[in-house]
Order: structure tokens, then sequence, then C-alpha cells
């Protein structure tokens, strides 16, 4: 392995050896596409590649942000969609593989034989654990492969800001589809839609544990949530009793995964949900008077739960916090206050129309300022990193780029608490996070990452050489290169060594 220290022009990040982390010094804009325009295609997808280029090149600037404002979602290349297409979650209905690994462990803990339970539990979790890894591979397959990025980066956002921790119960027999159901056709929706698809999905109500909020049996962890985290925020004036109250709104909406209705009187039966998993009992809510943020709902069923959503999504407050959140998202820092405003009128203004408040943002002259200086996160910079090195040639193994993002922190649905991961730089930028990314560098600069070795032992690898010295550089990315970068990969002895110095410059750690 080449030790960080033995590489040329060395700097010091953090008291820890960092290769080329000097101050950005942008090189003069070029014509079609800019420098700016390169920095926008890398803040606005998961990263520049040469589609990416070519389409921004086609139209300029502003025709690109619309077209990922309005995309349909797009088709992926056949290579990297035959292998979604073959996958269990591609296959099966959600409610169908949740029944079928909860008969898998009700038959394992009904055994006698010490060993054959053993041996029949250890089947169950890896049944689990092979479903949440095929939820993480077509998620990175699309972020990697999928034409209207805006839309898959806003996937990632919305699931973080409504997080779910895979590892909870039977989440990750969940968690793909609450991520491809629930979040991904609402990511450039309307805001209220998006909550509810949420609130619906059985992931969340297994995660916040709003399956076991019953009349006279409260449990308020989902309705604190939702005021705290997904909408309002803290201190934006609601109260503990706001938050007592929507948890009495809230009894009976949970999860059911037998496939008979439960028995209730004849007058309640009308009042029924049930849809895949998700079923709201009217048996276990509570029918009393509630006052919610000022407003009197009746005992009335679901639709007390529709009101209550409706209060909170037209809410001054959650507008504004969500619109903060997005901003800190795209911007990398604390968002100016008075970006934050404009954003939050859109979002009032547009019924929380999230497109319309995207396109505030990226229409100021505040994000404007702000683009090739946010530094990456996790996800970000190993996504961007193989999008770059590899081009449209698809790969075939996700599993290394997962555990890349575990190694990170920042593992997808593995955070444990509803807060989602952190969006300030300062929490990525550590020395440990940084001699970890100089390997996934080295690794990737090399060719030799393993995401071209097939799962299957029997299948041959089929490996390639990232070809980050591409039309592409010279056309467009070199001309971001500060002098100093510049020397430092005039150094490189071979190609690996240019790779692996390339992915580890501030400007690639930067979008």
């Amino acid at each position: 392995m080449v030790m960080i220290a033995s590489l040329p022009s060395v700097l010091r990040h953090g008291g820890v050896a960092l290769v080329l982390c000097s101050v950005l010094t942008a090189a003069p804009a070029r014509a079609d596409p800019s420098a700016a325009d390169i920095q926008l295609l890398d803040r606005m997808t998961w990263g520049v590649n040469a589609q990416g280029v070519r389409d921004l090149a086609a139209g300029g600037a502003s025709r690109f942000v619309e077209q990922q404002l309005r995309a349909e979602t797009a088709a992926l290349p056949p290579a990297a969609q035959a292998q979604v297409d073959a996958m269990r979650i591609t296959r099966e209905p959600m409610a169908q593989l949740v029944v079928e690994v909860d008969a898998q462990n009700r038959a394992a803990k009904a055994l006698i034989d010490p060993e054959a339970k053993k041996a029949a539990h250890t089947a169950y979790f890896k049944a689990l654990a092979d479903l949440d890894r095929e939820a993480q591979s077509r998620s990175l397959l699309r972020d990697l492969y999928a034409p209207d990025g805006l839309r898959e980066q806003m996937t990632w956002f919305w699931f973080n800001h409504f997080n779910v921790h895979a590892q909870k119960r039977d989440i990750r027999a969940m968690v793909g589809d609450y991520e491809d159901q629930a979040i991904r056709p609402h990511a450039l929706g309307r805001f209220r839609d998006l909550l509810e698809a949420t609130l619906r999905h059985p992931a969340m109500l297994r995660y916040l544990d709003n399956d076991q909020n019953a009349a006279n049996r409260i449990n308020e962890n989902y309705a604190r949530e939702i005021m705290e985290l997904h909408t309002m925020g803290v201190g934006s004036g609601y109260t503990q009793k706001d938050v007592q109250e929507l948890a009495r709104i809230l009894t009976g909406v949970g999860v059911d995964i037998k496939p008979d209705a439960p028995k209730m009187k004849p007058q309640l039966q009308p009042l029924y949900i049930r849809a895949g998993l998700f079923e709201f009992n009217p048996a276990r809510h509570d029918f009393g008077t509630k006052t919610f943020l000022g407003h009197t709902i009746k005992g009335s069923g679901f639709d007390e739960v529709e009101q209550a959503l409706d209060l909170i999504a037209a809410s001054p407050a959650t507008a504004h916090h969500v619109s903060e959140k997005i901003a800190a998202y795209f911007i990398g820092d604390t968002p100016p206050p008075a970006l934050v405003d404009k954003m939050a009128t859109t979002f009032c203004h547009s019924d929380g129309d999230i497109a319309a408040v995207l396109r505030t943002l990226f229409r100021s002259a505040e994000f404007k300022a702000s683009l090739g200086k946010a530094f990456k996160d996790p996800v970000h910079y190993a996504v961007s990193a193989v999008r770059l090195a590899y081009g449209d040639r698809v790969i075939v193994n996700t599993d290394p780029l997962a555990n890349w993002l575990k190694r990170m922190g920042e593992g997808l649905y593995n955070h444990e608490t509803p807060d989602g991961y952190a969006l300030a730089p300062a929490a990525w930028s550590g020395p440990g996070q940084m001699e970890t990314r100089f390997e996934i560098a080295q690794s990737v600069g090399s060719g030799s990452a393993g995401l071209f070795k097939p799962r299957d032992p029997e299948m041959p690898e089929q490996p390639a050489f990232p070809q980050i010295q591409s039309a592409l550089f010279f056309g467009s990315l070199q001309q971001q290169l500060s002098p100093a970068t510049a020397h430092v990969l005039a150094q490189a002895k071979t190609p690996q060594e240019w790779n692996t110095l390339y992915l580890s410059s501030p400007e690639f750690m930067h979008r």
C-alpha cells in the first residue's frame, strides 16, 4: 500500500496528512461548459459524468435545471436494469416478503432441537440481510446511472429526513419499498403527499412504534418526531400538548400482516382501512375530541389524521424548517436566512411544491456563490468517484461501494436515530474520515475495488480500469484545477497514482 506521507506535495488537514487539501483556486471559466456549469452538474446530481456534461452542454444550465426539476422517472441502462429486475424486492411485493420472512421466523421459534433452531434463525436473519442488501444495491445503481439525477439525490435527502433504521425489527424486509414507493415518487412533488406516504408506510410505523399506539395505551414516539423533525421543527410554537393530541389522533394507525381483518363492532367496520400491510383499526382509535394547533378535531376516524396533516403541512413553521434543511443540504453550511425565507415563501405559495422550492434555491445568488465550495459527505464522495471513474460502464457488484459508506459512517438505511445523518460538512471532514477517503481513492484509482467482481463465485471477474484522464477531464474538469493541484498531478509516476491523487484532491472533495 502507498502511504499518504510518501506521496508528493502532502499537505496537512486537521493534524493528519491529507493529499492535496489546499484552498481551492478556480481556474478561469471556459465557455460551454464553464467551470460553474460543471460545478452545477456536480451539485445537482450524484457527480460529474460524460452523459451529464453532454446534457448540460446541449441546452445550457437553465434548461438543464428545468429538465431535472420536471424529469419523469427515467429508465436505467439495460445492464443496470437487469440487475434490478433480478432482485427479489423487484419480483415480489413487499407485503408478500414481510409475510414470508415472518413465517420463517415463527417456524424457527417453534423448533425444539437447538441446532435446528439455530440454523433456522441464521437462515431468517440471512433472508433479512439479503433484502436489505438488495435495497442498497438498487439505490446505488440508480444514483450511479439514472438520468434523472436530481430525483435520486432528493430521494436520498428525503429518506434521511424521514429516516428509518433498517436493523429494527423486520424493517429490512420493508426498507426497499419504503424508499421506492413512499419516498421516490414524491421526491419532487408536494410535501403534503410525501408526508402522508411516509405515514402510511409500515417501515415508518414500525420504526417509530406507532403500530403500538392505541386508545388508552398512547405511544407518543411518532407524533413527537413528526412535529420535531419531519415538519415544524423544535421551537416553532407547538406544545407538548399538541404532541399528545397528535398521538391521540394517530391511535389505530398501524401495521397488520395477518390476512384477515380484525373483528370489531359493526358500526366501526366502515371506518376500517387496509392497504397492503398498512391498517387503520378504528377499534384501537381514540374517538374523543382533540385540540391540535389551536383547531378542534372531532372524533371521526382516519379523517382526523388527514386534517392534522393538512394543518401541519400548511404551517409556516413547516415551510421554514423544510426549506432550511433543503438549503443546508445543497449549500453545505448554515444557509443564509434571507434565502431560507425566500424558499419558505415559495413553499407556502406553491402549496408545498418541492420542485418550486428547489427552483427558488437554484436561481438564487447564494446558491451560485456556493458552487464548488460544499464539502462532499461520504455518499456524494463515493458515488461521484465511481461515476467519474467508470462513466457509462455499469458495475456488477455494489457491495464495495456500500461497504465504503459504512466505513465512512454514512451507511444506507443505517442511522439508528430519527434525526438522520448530519448535513453539516464538519461532520465528515475529520482526520479518520480523510484517511478512509484516501484508501477509497487508491482502491478506485487502481481498479482494485471489486466493483466488477460478480457476487456469484462461479462467474468470472470483468476487470475494468478507471478512465479518469479522458476527454471529459481534459475538456471540462481540468479547467477547475488550482496550480497546486495541477503541479502535484504532473508528478504522478503511474496512471494509478494519478487517479488516486485526483480523487484525493480538494477540487474533487468539494461539489
